[in-house]
């Protein structure tokens, strides 16, 4: 009798960990049509998945370094500044000429917390909050806390229009060119984690580093590039995101580091490391829009909007602990 109760629980913790995040948001719809009448409208939808494509960005990069047991990359939201305003800054040499000088700011920063933790052990959290410090530092040193803007730094090219249009393209007149990347990305990211010998490596380091290290598995190159992947995805976000603002400035991205954390551990990836999907991160980002568009629509402030998504996160991490721990995995 216990040996049948204990399998049911199982499956029950089997069908949370990989179906309860769309189950979540199959919940939030109900309570958006209870809500209003207008949130099912083609407008609304739109607004929703616009809204968080962006996010979505952040969270399959930042997916990467959680799953590698590493937790999160806090200098996510500098990463996200500096690429964006290195990209108006290169505005005078083109459109292509920008965007290539974005994605190399957000690479070189994710190459070196890539080195340094995965070379030298560094505690991820207290180096990647250094190093989102030092970024902010120097952005406003340099810029001695200006804003700088698309349209008047590429106003010599023409690249200024092209680059704020960037977020606002819309492929064949209707899908998001923001919803294409985001797509792209997430596909392509999901193969690398699940079928490559690189995602099943750092999957087995998530899970265990030292037994990652003794097996023969070169967990430095695997750790620095699980940064590296977090870096290019949130200097993406970043670019899209000056383009969508129209300015660039050292608080850009303020915000992003929890938020993608809380849609990548509410998406089934755990904090331990090792556990997880790009599918089910996919569904923690959709949740969030979501839910950010009930509360907007109920009327609730921004304020309160944080500390409802601060209490999901806790709530998530506890059901997926507990959850987990029903399925033999103390570790998680």
């Amino acid at each position: 009798m216990s040996e049948d109760r204990t399998l049911r629980q199982n499956r029950f913790s089997v069908l949370i960990s990989v179906l309860g995040i769309y189950f979540l948001a199959a919940i939030l719809l109900i309570v958006g049509v209870m809500v209003s009448e207008r949130f099912l409208s083609a407008a609304n939808m739109l607004s929703v998945v616009g809204g968080v494509t962006i996010l979505g960005l952040v969270a399959v990069g930042a997916a990467f370094v959680t799953y590698s047991g590493h937790f999160a990359d806090l200098s996510i939201p500098t990463t996200m500044a500096f690429s964006g305003v290195m990209a108006v800054e290169a505005l005078q040499f083109g459109i292509v000429a920008a965007i290539f000088t974005g994605l190399l700011v957000g690479l070189l920063i994710g190459l070196i917390n890539g080195f340094v933790i995965g070379k030298f052990r560094a505690n991820p959290i207290v180096w990647t909050l250094a190093m989102a410090f030092v970024t902010r530092g120097l952005m406003r040193w340099i810029w001695s806390n200006r804003q700088i803007y698309p349209e008047v730094e590429g106003a010599a090219t023409g690249a200024g229009q092209h680059f704020v249009n960037l977020y606002r393209y819309h492929l064949l007149g209707v899908i998001p060119m923001t919803v294409v990347v985001l797509a792209a990305f997430a596909i392509g990211l999901h193969f690398v984690m699940k079928q490559s010998s690189f995602g099943r490596q750092l999957q087995i380091t998530g899970a265990s580093f030292e037994a990652a290290r003794l097996s023969g598995i070169n967990v430095s190159r695997n750790v620095g590039l699980a940064f590296l992947i977090c870096a290019m995805t949130a200097a993406v976000a970043g670019i899209f995101l000056t383009s969508l603002s129209r300015v660039g400035a050292y608080y850009m991205g303020e915000g992003y580091d929890f938020a993608a954390v809380t849609a990548v551990v509410i998406g089934g990836v755990t904090l331990a490391g090792g556990r997880g999907s790009i599918v089910g991160v996919i569904g923690g980002v959709l949740v969030i829009g979501l839910m950010r568009n009930v509360m907007t629509l109920m009327g609730i402030d921004t304020f309160a909007q944080t500390i409802v998504t601060g209490a999901v996160f806790i709530l998530a991490v506890g059901i997926q602990s507990n959850s987990l721990r029903r399925l033999g995995r103390d570790d998680a």
